[in-house]
């Protein structure tokens, strides 16, 4: 029994390890906060961590015996196992991890990996080719001038849910959006009419030169994105609502 836990000790050591390892990854570079709220994936890769961690160890436990024939083999297949579990939920959540945050017509929205539409790859400048694994970063997509393509792009979208802002193609830099950007910003107030007072201040104290804000469109919780309207630039995406019906606790609802 004792070389049993010492064997337990030792692997769950070890998991934990790794796990921290995937949490660093996955909450800190992929999804960094509060996108992790936005695209829904910290109940999901906890539970997944959980599981695998738990697993392996407590199979060590049951198999380990000092002196056993097929040990080393019973311990292979355990951590391939384990392994393999891993790489398939670590997996899928790269390909679920927000890789642009892009400005389209009124509002930021997140597109992760899976959203991207793959097509017309030869039209999309080098830099917006391949999605980064170092956290998502900002761009606009700008309509194209051709009035058929934008009324094609528009039908599309209605059918398909391929917008602006999943065309790498469309992508340009945050900048050649300024004036639209400060055209659409929406007042701090605002926000109030959304979320509780306390909280907005509280969260605006955080964030002094935000004086304006969009709303950031997410597949899971939408969320706020606070500017500098005067240059036009991010300040910061705070867990706020941008529309009163997804608040259940404003008073109107």
């Amino acid at each position: 029994m004792l070389a049993r836990l010492r064997a337990f000790s030792v692997h769950l050591s070890i998991s934990i390890l790794i796990a921290l390892a995937a949490m660093v990854i996955v909450f800190y570079i992929w999804y960094p906060a509060p996108l992790s709220i936005a695209a829904g994936v910290t109940k999901i890769f906890l539970l997944v961590l959980v599981v695998d961690v738990a697993l392996g160890p407590l199979l060590t436990f049951v198999v380990y015996k000092k002196g056993k024939k097929s040990l080393k083999m019973d311990l292979t297949i355990i951590a391939l196992l384990q392994f393999g579990a891993l790489s398939y939920g670590l997996h899928t959540v790269a390909e679920g991890r927000p890789v642009w945050l892009v400005f389209a017509a009124d509002r930021f929205d997140l597109v992760r990996v899976a959203d991207l539409d793959l097509r017309y790859a030869d039209k999309v400048k080098p830099e917006y080719r391949a999605p980064s694994w170092m956290g998502p970063r900002w761009v606009a997509a700008l309509p194209p001038e051709d009035a058929q393509e934008n009324s094609d792009i528009t039908v599309e979208a209605v059918f398909s849910g391929l917008d602006l802002q999943h065309r790498p193609y469309l992508y340009q830099p945050l900048a050649m959006a300024e004036k639209a950007i400060q055209k659409r910003a929406l007042p701090l107030s605002k926000l109030t009419e959304f979320n509780a007072s306390a909280e907005v201040d509280t969260i605006l104290k955080r964030w002094p030169s935000a004086d304006a804000w969009l709303p950031l469109q997410a597949n899971i919780q939408p969320m706020v994105v606070l500017i500098n309207q005067k240059t036009a630039t991010v300040v910061a995406v705070v867990d706020l609502f941008p529309w009163a019906y997804l608040n259940p606790n404003m008073p109107d609802q």
